[in-house]
């Protein structure tokens, strides 16, 4: 016995979108597979014919059908297609803290010293309450990111 094909029915205005998805502006290519996914199931193609038309696997098209059957009614097609956020360890350091500390490296370094260090620039940020900690290598890594470098003759700024 075969198994249950997945009945998808789009109307033509939420075909139309998905065309429209697939085909203007930049996303990313697990948007548009999953779009794919829609559009080809209109057609009337089985899971395995999608599967090896798409490279995915029948997996992903089951998985694609079940989000869409249990948020059909609350949201819209095109958020369907989105990803879900994904957990993970937050950033620890925001702009705000690579803003001040690119603002310390290329203000006048503290007295009695030639240049910032690595790790007065740690210090500073822990004593002006920027972060809790942070380590010589985090805050290397903060301003690798950075454009300027306050030893050349143009700074950025």
């Amino acid at each position: 016995m075969a198994k249950k094909q997945h009945a998808i029915k789009l109307t033509p205005d939420e075909r139309q979108e998905l065309e429209r998805f697939v085909t203007r502006g930049k996303k990313s290519a697990r948007e548009i597979t999953r779009a794919r996914i829609f559009l080809l199931t209109q057609n009337g193609r089985r899971v395995t014919e999608i599967a090896q038309t798409l490279g995915v696997s029948r997996g992903t098209i089951y998985n694609t059908y079940q989000r869409y059957q249990q948020q059909k009614a609350r949201t819209p097609l095109v958020e369907i297609l989105q990803e879900a956020p994904r957990s993970g360890r937050p950033l620890k350091f925001d702009s705000r803290v690579e803003a001040q500390v690119t603002m310390l490296a290329c203000s006048a370094p503290p007295t009695g010293r030639a240049r910032w260090t690595l790790q007065l620039i740690a210090d500073r940020l822990v004593t002006l309450g920027v972060t809790d900690s942070i380590s010589h290598e985090s805050a290397r890594q903060l301003l690798k990111k950075t454009a300027s470098s306050p030893g050349s003759r143009n700074s950025g700024a």
